[in-house]
């Protein structure tokens, strides 16, 4: 199992072809969801026509700084882990070394990396991380009552490729060649299921988040935050 998983026509298939299927899964199916949210807002009266570029960006804004909202800053380890995960998960594979000398290698891309030692702490706190947003599920009643199994499935998709990264970069557990490709495999496997699952919510949640600040400013004239 081993020998084929470390063989050069797997590594390469998996660093090639699979990359560019993965993306174009990833691009070509957000981008139907979207039309498709929008085509669905359109039959709405209630949806579109209260949109409000000033209170959903007032919204957004509150909602996207640390404790920006009251609901951040009554519950401040949540706020801090949930930051925390969010930043490290985005910015360790764009800024990430190994990443930046494969962009240049494919196609002559290069910019700002991170320190090594940086990206190491920045993958164990998606780690970490995962590991705490998986017992909340189950301790917290609140959050297991709207918990469902494809919840545990999508902390998986985040886990695994950020713990086989490190434990790849620092060859631990299984060959080097093995982990590589797995993480490779991870990887792709996260970005093909941002269309069809939660994950998806990294687009959608900016126009959620607008909608109810044009709602609760607009009509109700309150704050959402």
């Amino acid at each position: 199992m081993f020998e084929f998983l470390m063989s050069e026509a797997v590594y390469k298939f998996v660093r090639g072809p699979l990359v560019w299927i993965a993306f174009f899964v990833c691009i070509v199916g957000s981008a139907y969801r979207i039309y498709s949210m929008i085509s669905l807002a359109k039959k709405e009266k209630v949806l579109l026509p209260y949109l409000s570029l000033k209170y959903g960006l007032r919204s957004i804004l509150h909602w996207i700084i640390p404790f920006g909202s009251i609901n951040w800053r009554r519950h401040p380890i949540i706020t801090i882990v949930t930051f925390l995960f969010h930043i490290c998960l985005v910015f360790t594979p764009i800024f990430l070394l190994s990443h930046n000398i494969l962009w240049y290698e494919s196609w002559g891309i290069s910019w700002w990396t991170l320190p090594e030692s940086t990206a190491d702490i920045m993958t164990l706190i998606v780690v970490f991380s995962c590991v705490f947003f998986l017992f909340r599920r189950i301790i917290a009643s609140e959050v297991r009552f709207v918990t469902y199994p494809s919840d545990f499935l999508i902390l998986t998709i985040a886990f695994l490729p950020f713990i086989t990264g490190f434990l790849a970069y620092h060859q631990l557990l299984l060959p080097y060649r093995a982990m590589t490709i797995l993480h490779i495999l991870f990887g792709e496997a996260m970005l093909i299921a941002i269309p069809f699952s939660r994950i998806i919510h990294m687009v959608f949640g900016w126009f959620t988040r607008a909608y109810t600040g044009s709602e609760f400013g607009m009509v109700r004239h309150v704050r959402d935050y």
